[in-house]
């Protein structure tokens, strides 16, 4: 029997679920509310929040940018501590963060209490998302790795379905007001996660007497730098530079259209609230099994071939926006973003894996995602400013389409081999 399938128990052997799945569920639900309800909550909600705030495009993407500020900040620390302390603790206080600041966004009074409390979600938020990617690199053996950050990231995908028809439907009961309620029910729900998370999570499978999932007999400790036990070997290393630098392109693109997605289809599209929430619905839907199907095809063909291939078909979802600006163009563009939209940071948490192995699997994630940030942080301010100068968002939507197509020129360019199956 493999130690995937058992544990010892007195010194026999009973059959049982790998305690790593119980794991990947936990981590999928963190991912839930730290990025689907804490981030990409504020696309659905933005409409109404915008005019219940008066505030215009510049600063609907200040406010965007403002928690993906503090989701940069958090990220790299998030991530040494994950892999100094253990990623359980960190995890935990880091949605419980993210949530008493998204009930406290419900409350803002203006733009400037608003951003304050969008920066301190962002910072929570950074602070789980990027340990409880790297913690699959702890459950799960290279060969496994892909598969499991790509499972992982479905919980923002979940977080679409859910609040596709849910916030247009609390908007129409509560009027006005309703995205006050909107952010009060996102942080109720990611204070309820954080108490999972501390109760479920483990840091390695040694804790519970296991190996991780997908590992066999034959496997060789990795050697090297991908085995050092030192932190200094996340920073030193010129691939991990490498490969933060190529994932700028996605921070960049991805949250423009995220952020602006639901506004765009209204000002732009002509689409109800109701309507858009539908659409967005309907990207969750497609986009749920986005991160397994890219990252298992990233375990079978290598992580540069899957990267490259995801950021063409981005390039292509965000230039249909402005290409082909009428229902037909918006569903195919949801769509194909869909069917890839969060496959790119589960396959740079396998990446960081393969590189640095377990151990330094979080320090590595958060200091490739402090590249991320730097994209994400600028994308909403510009695309917001570039509204507001063009009159419409096509030409930030067709910047977007290009970056992607360098990430794309960037990826194939990257040393990264694949590893053995």
């Amino acid at each position: 029997m493999s130690n995937e399938q058992s544990t010892v128990i007195g010194g026999g052997e009973a059959r049982r679920l790998h305690y790593g799945w119980v794991v990947l569920g936990m981590g999928t639900l963190v991912v839930f509310g730290a990025l689907g309800l804490a981030r990409f909550g504020y696309s659905i909600v933005l409409p109404a929040m915008q005019a219940g705030l008066g505030m215009d495009n510049t600063q609907a993407g200040a406010l965007a940018t403002a928690n993906l500020m503090g989701y940069l900040v958090s990220c790299v620390i998030g991530g040494a501590l994950a892999s100094r302390f253990g990623p359980r603790v960190v995890i935990a206080c880091g949605l419980a963060l993210a949530a008493l600041s998204m009930v406290m966004t419900g409350l803002a009074g203006g733009f400037v209490s608003a951003a304050v409390w969008r920066a301190l979600t962002g910072i929570g938020s950074g602070a789980s998302n990027v340990p409880v990617m790297g913690l699959m690199s702890s459950w799960f053996a290279a060969r496994r790795r892909g598969l499991a950050t790509g499972v992982a990231v479905a919980g923002s995908s979940v977080a679409l379905i859910v609040t596709g028809p849910l916030v247009p439907r609390i908007l129409t009961v509560q009027g006005a007001d309703g995205w006050r309620t909107c952010w009060f029910v996102f942080g109720g729900a990611t204070l309820a996660l954080a108490v999972g998370a501390a109760l479920l999570l483990r840091n390695t499978p040694s804790d519970a007497g296991l190996r991780p999932i997908g590992f066999r007999p034959d496997d060789q400790a990795p050697s090297g730098p991908s085995g050092s036990k030192r932190l200094a070997d996340v920073y030193n290393r010129p691939i991990v530079w490498l490969v933060g630098l190529v994932y700028v392109a996605f921070g960049f693109s991805y949250i423009v259209y995220m952020t602006f997605f639901t506004k765009v289809l209204i000002t732009d599209g002509g689409y109800t609230q109701a309507q858009a929430g539908q659409l967005f619905m309907t990207m969750g839907w497609f986009s749920l099994l986005c991160g397994l199907i890219w990252g298992s095809a990233s375990d079978r063909i290598g992580r540069k071939g899957a990267l490259a291939m995801v950021y063409i078909v981005h390039a292509v979802a965000f230039a249909l926006f402005p290409l082909w600006p009428t229902s037909v163009g918006f569903t195919i563009s949801a769509i194909l973003f869909g069917l890839s939209a969060w496959s790119i940071p589960g396959i740079m948490a396998a990446t960081c894996g393969d590189l640095l192995g377990a151990r330094l699997a979080p320090a590595a994630l958060g200091f490739i995602t402090l590249f991320f940030g730097i994209g994400q942080a600028a994308g909403p301010s510009v695309a917001g400013a570039m509204a507001d100068a063009a009159g419409s968002f096509s030409t930030a939507l067709w910047l977007c389409a290009g970056v992607a197509l360098l990430g794309a020129a960037g990826t194939v360019l990257l040393p990264l081999k694949r590893h053995a199956r």
